[in-house]
């Protein structure tokens, strides 16, 4: 028999859904490893998914997506993000993931290099791994609070470089980007003509009042900068598949091209089921995004009282906390912490080299079940450090 493509059979899974795939086979464990929100998708977007499929919306679509979806998306990103574009720069993908996907495929040739933060989101680097590029990490350092300098990682940038991919709010630590560094980082890819691929999905949970997500494309000025999106997070519809693209017209319609080898389009029914978000009242998005805060706020006291080092998250669902002390590598300290005490937490080490002694904990958990997963977290991180003395 033939063999298997090597970058397939070399390519890693994600740690997360290890934890997630062992956490399964424990019924009584506690799930704070995963990022789903605890929320039902808003019932009247569920009503109008049904209304949907039985009007006939069960048939193919335009690769890019309706154009009623679009022309609401643009006004959302005028709404929440604080810049227009025309429709036809809007590209309807399955999910924020397939997005990115279509992204790295239009634009990296063999050899070429992302700019890639670490800790940053998780199935990054092995995307650009996939697709032939070459992942290259700018750190994100605690006592900066989680955000990235300037000069560091402008230095980074060679005649390989290709992109620079952001994200703000930040998975996993929550940190949110000032406007200020939001727009040096659009000049950085100006001055070294890259793309800078914005992940925008957590836009509308910024948890700090005193702070605002303030998007990249505010500053694009020559079509570099390309923005990804996701109902997933906002709306609680992860599982519906569904997000978007912002980019150029010459990139949209590549990236529309590309959508019909692998994906066709995306879902009718889910799309139907996000002009329903849009239309509906968002005081649904305002109410989750008011309970993330209070389980942050609770999450934070607790960690305090314990004095278990931790990053204060400012937006996402996510907390980062620091378990080095318990002397295991993070994936070691996650198993244990499962096995031992029954929680699931993910990793540091998923979320690159800057991942290190950090486990990140969801918050997107009901509140006495995040208090008691988070106590048990800071036992096993007291009881393994006792064991080294």
């Amino acid at each position: 028999m033939k063999q298997l493509a090597p970058r397939a059979v070399e390519a890693r899974r994600s740690a997360i859904r290890e934890v997630f795939d062992l956490a399964n086979t424990m019924p009584e464990a506690i799930r704070l490893e995963i990022g789903e929100p605890s929320f039902r998708t808003p019932e009247h977007v569920v009503e109008a998914a049904f209304a949907a499929a039985r009007a006939g919306y069960t048939r193919y679509t335009p690769n890019g997506g309706f154009a009623s979806l679009r022309e609401l998306l643009a006004d959302r990103l005028q709404r929440v993000d604080g810049y227009r574009v025309e429709p036809d720069r809007i590209v309807v993908t399955p999910g924020g993931m397939n997005a990115l996907f279509s992204i790295y495929l239009a634009l990296l040739a063999p050899g070429d290099e992302v700019l890639l933060p670490t800790p940053g989101f998780p199935n990054m680097d092995e995307m650009v791994r996939l697709l032939g590029g070459v992942p290259v990490f700018y750190e994100l350092r605690r006592e900066e609070g989680f955000l990235p300098d300037p000069g560091r990682l402008e230095a980074l940038v060679t005649p390989r470089t290709k992109a620079i991919f952001t994200n703000t709010p930040t998975n996993p630590t929550g940190a949110v980007f000032p406007g200020e560094l939001v727009e040096d980082l659009v000049r950085i890819s100006d001055r070294h003509d890259v793309y800078l691929i914005a992940d925008d999905v957590y836009d509308e949970l910024v948890l700090d009042r005193d702070r605002e997500h303030v998007a990249a494309a505010r500053f694009d000025e020559a079509g570099r900068v390309v923005s990804v999106y996701s109902f997933s997070k906002v709306y609680a519809m992860t599982g519906w598949r569904i997000g978007y693209a912002v980019a150029s017209p010459a990139l949209a319609d590549i990236l529309r091209k590309l959508q019909e080898p692998e994906v066709s389009c995306p879902s009718a029914v889910s799309q139907k089921a996000a002009e329903a978000a849009l239309l509906g009242p968002q005081k649904v998005v305002a109410e989750m995004r008011d309970a993330y805060r209070e389980r942050r706020d609770r999450a934070w006291e607790l960690l305090c009282e314990r004095g278990l080092p931790a990053f204060r998250t400012q937006g996402t669902f996510y907390l980062v906390a620091d378990v080095s002390e318990a002397g295991l590598a993070s994936m070691d300290f996650t198993l244990r912490l499962l096995n031992e005490w029954g929680v699931a937490v993910a990793p540091g080490e998923v979320f690159g080299p800057g991942g290190k002694g950090l486990v990140r904990v969801s918050l997107a958990e009901e509140p006495d079940v995040l208090d008691e997963g988070l106590g048990r977290l800071c036992d096993a991180v007291q009881a393994l450090a006792a064991a080294r003395v």
